[in-house]
């Protein structure tokens, strides 16, 4: 690697699972994936594009997973299903919050059902009931009922990623996400900690958002949505 502070975000996957969430990893040398329950992300060593079929070993049979960055020539019984290209975005500088006082939850392990119920709903697919373990997670209840969360994802070396955020469609308009991104990119500045996060590049809505607080698009990455065959 060379002293760019943001060349692990080229393959964020395998950076998380071989530095600062070698404890959620699972593989080997070469190949890395979350472990089960935990994320449906997986990664390899760039370079080593031949040991791909060793992740094999730590796949079930039917399993859906996510490769990210550079797609290397797949096993014959692993499937393509999607291509997904995100804006990899990146924030240098305090956010500052909308006006309002807005009570934020740090979330816990006792909200762990009420997070992926959430998610769910919004946006299936990439969160898992074991997600939450992976960094700090922010939520805004009303009427006792959970209707905002973001919270941390992959986590690298001063590097983490902002995810999950979203908002039950039925409070939405309220800046809900504006004071949680805040709260996480500060709490992370303060850490001597760069916040980024990935977005679908059709999803410009968002996109404009993320700049107005501060983001800047740093490159297109895409994730890779795999199938690995049945038998």
């Amino acid at each position: 690697m060379s002293h760019d502070p943001f060349t692990a975000l080229d393959n964020p996957a395998w950076w998380a699972l071989t530095g600062v969430q070698q404890a959620f990893a699972t593989g080997a040398s070469q190949v890395k994936r979350y472990q089960r329950g935990i994320l449906p992300f997986a990664g390899y060593q760039y370079g080593t594009a031949e040991s791909i079929i060793l992740l094999d070993n730590w796949l079930e049979p039917g399993e859906v997973f996510f490769l990210i960055g550079e797609l290397p020539p797949l096993p014959a019984h692993w499937t393509l299903l999607n291509e997904l290209p995100c804006a990899q975005m990146i924030n240098q500088a305090a956010v500052t919050p909308p006006e309002g006082n807005i009570n934020i939850v740090h979330l816990t392990a006792d909200h762990k059902m009420d997070m992926y119920h959430l998610i769910q709903k919004v946006q299936p697919g990439y969160y898992e009931p074991g997600t939450h373990q992976l960094g700090d997670y922010y939520g805004i209840w009303q009427e006792e009922k959970l209707v905002a969360i973001a919270g941390e994802r992959m986590r690298l070396e001063q590097l983490t990623e902002i995810s999950a955020i979203c908002t039950d469609p039925d409070y939405t308009g309220r800046k809900y996400a504006q004071h949680l991104i805040a709260q996480l990119c500060n709490t992370n500045f303060d850490k001597g900690i760069i916040p980024f996060l990935h977005v679908l590049e059709t999803n410009e809505r968002a996109i404009g958002l993320y700049e107005y607080m501060g983001f800047t698009k740093r490159r297109t990455i895409s994730f890779w949505k795999l199938r690995k065959a049945d038998r």
